[in-house]
């Protein structure tokens, strides 16, 4: 096959791109609206977009952050979490959650969302948002490279211990409606986000043999 309209580049070397396309490739991405708690009981709010879901029994989320953030303290003293899925309606409020506060700085009260207590967890769900996901630490890795060198970037793991949804996001057979929910996703660049819509779903069915 014919690598000329091929644009090839070696991560380590640059791409020479005006944007890395890594994260614009592997996109959109669905957002890790990460609320957490201090030893001392303040709140933190953030947003992460290397955020997915990793096991179902016993259902297990994680997300990564470059850099040993006010997050990642958080989860790692205390050992819990919550992720709230961000919609359309909480994208700017999301946004704001991004900015580079003080430590200590409540998110909460800087983007005007309300903060509610977990029902296992002490740390704050966003009221605001439809679904959230209590969450216990599992695991916090600190990433290597190919060479077994040790990298500044963590992947904290969690057990997802107890589950909130809005009653109106299930149908009548109590099937989660994905698209009802508005969710943003993350895509690549500075600033590109997604939306959904059931008129771009399709279905497929796994095949047997």
């Amino acid at each position: 096959m014919s690598t000329e309209n091929r644009f090839f580049y070696e991560p380590c070397k640059g791409h020479g791109l005006p944007h890395n396309p890594l994260n614009a490739i592997i996109g959109p991405r669905p957002i890790g609206w990460i609320s957490s708690r201090n030893a001392q009981g303040q709140r933190n709010l953030a947003p992460y977009s290397f955020f997915n879901c990793f096991n179902y029994d016993p259902p297990i989320i994680g997300f990564a952050s470059t850099a040993w953030k006010d997050s990642v303290a958080n989860i790692v003293e205390t050992g819990e979490f919550v992720w709230n899925l961000t919609t359309r309606t909480l994208a700017e409020q999301m946004n704001l959650t991004s900015a580079a506060l003080p430590r200590g700085t409540d998110e909460f009260e800087f983007a005007g969302l309300t903060p509610v207590a977990g029902n296992i967890v002490a740390a704050d769900r966003v009221a605001e948002s439809p679904v959230n996901f209590e969450c216990k630490l599992t695991q916090c890795i600190q990433l290597t490279d190919a060479n077994g060198d040790k990298i500044d970037t963590w992947l904290v793991l969690g057990e997802v211990v107890a589950v909130h949804i809005e009653k109106h996001l299930l149908s009548a057979e109590g099937i989660y409606q994905t698209a009802l929910a508005e969710p943003v996703l993350r895509a690549g660049g500075p600033s590109a986000y997604y939306g959904i819509s059931d008129e771009q779903r399709f279905d497929l069915h796994r095949p047997t043999l």
